[in-house]
């Protein structure tokens, strides 16, 4: 399990030693009626943290961040951070293709009291390493808030490379780990090398959960988690247990309900089962679309086998 947000804080004047570790979910933002459905939000995170969940992510890709006034954004970092009250720690999306918006995101995120941010590369303008360095290290040197890195290239058009991300973990305290979604076990292992074992390596693709703990890495920052929190938490505590058996296992179940989720544009099928939980309206902002109805029947299907509806 994480420390709790208590024991995070008493940490910040010294950064190394803060680990984030364990089954993150990165959470849907619901609407309702085209506006922020605050109190299903509410209930999602007691959802949650009642399942075992080891932190909560807002405003991410999976939270339509890209779609977020940033009014929006910033009211959904106060809910979670205000309903989560300090049980497990609130690491809030906060990155940007600007880096003076970047900036503002995180200044706001770390007075409201969230215990860490998560920052992705610029997207669209596709910097250098160089470029990549001089924003991550600009906003670390400005706010003093743990920066977990996202590297997703498929989504930003550029590759953050290892030996980019440890000159940053090397210079800058406070930027203490990354979120890997490159899709290379190889680039996974070689941050671990590179950055050292006091660096947080969390994959952001659940099907790499179960591989990359194998390399050594600290968990995931999970999308399925939003439908099957106490499973993926069970993997990763099964994994700490050393109960390898039991975490391979999760892994297999889970596989299919994981392939399930990415049938189209995440977070397109999970706010659809989601609805189909009963949990939040199936809306969604545009430009992202509804499901297909064949893909709307195939999600149905996965998650009746995987005993989440009837």
């Amino acid at each position: 399990m994480l420390p709790s947000a208590d024991e995070l804080s008493e940490n910040r004047g010294g950064f190394m030693g803060v680990m984030f570790r364990g089954a993150i979910v990165a959470i849907v933002t619901p609407f309702r009626n085209g506006k922020v459905d605050e109190g299903a939000l509410r209930e999602l995170i007691e959802f949650q943290i009642s399942n075992g969940t080891d932190g909560i992510v807002p405003c991410g890709t999976t939270g339509e961040s890209p779609v977020l006034s940033h009014e929006e954004h910033d009211r959904v970092i106060e809910i979670t951070v205000d309903a989560v009250k300090k049980r497990v720690p609130v690491i809030a999306g906060t990155g940007s293709n600007s880096t003076d918006e970047a900036l503002r995101l995180t200044k706001h995120a770390h007075e409201v009291g969230a215990d860490a941010v998560l920052m992705v590369n610029p997207y669209y303008n596709r910097p250098t390493q160089e470029g990549l360095y001089q924003h991550y290290r600009h906003i670390a040197n400005n706010v003093p808030i743990p920066i977990i890195m996202y590297n997703i290239p498929s989504r930003t058009g550029v590759n953050m490379e290892p030996a980019t991300m440890a000159r940053l973990a090397r210079e800058c305290r406070n930027i203490v780990g990354v979120k890997e979604a490159a899709g290379s076990l190889q680039q996974m292992q070689d941050i671990m090398t590179a950055c050292g074992p006091d660096f947080n390596v969390v994959s952001g693709d659940d099907f790499f959960t179960f591989p990359l703990l194998c390399l050594g890495g600290h968990g995931i920052i999970s999308v399925v988690s939003n439908v099957a929190p106490a499973d993926m938490a069970a993997l990763v505590d099964a994994f700490a247990a050393g109960d390898m058996k039991k975490a391979r296992e999760l892994h297999y179940r889970l596989t299919p309900l994981v392939k399930s989720l990415f049938i189209e544009t995440n977070p397109v099928p999970v706010k659809a089962a989601l609805a189909l939980m009963g949990r939040i309206q199936d809306e969604i902002r545009l430009p992202l679309a509804k499901l297909s109805d064949a893909n709307y029947e195939k999600l149905k299907q996965a998650m009746k086998a995987y005993g989440l509806i009837k």
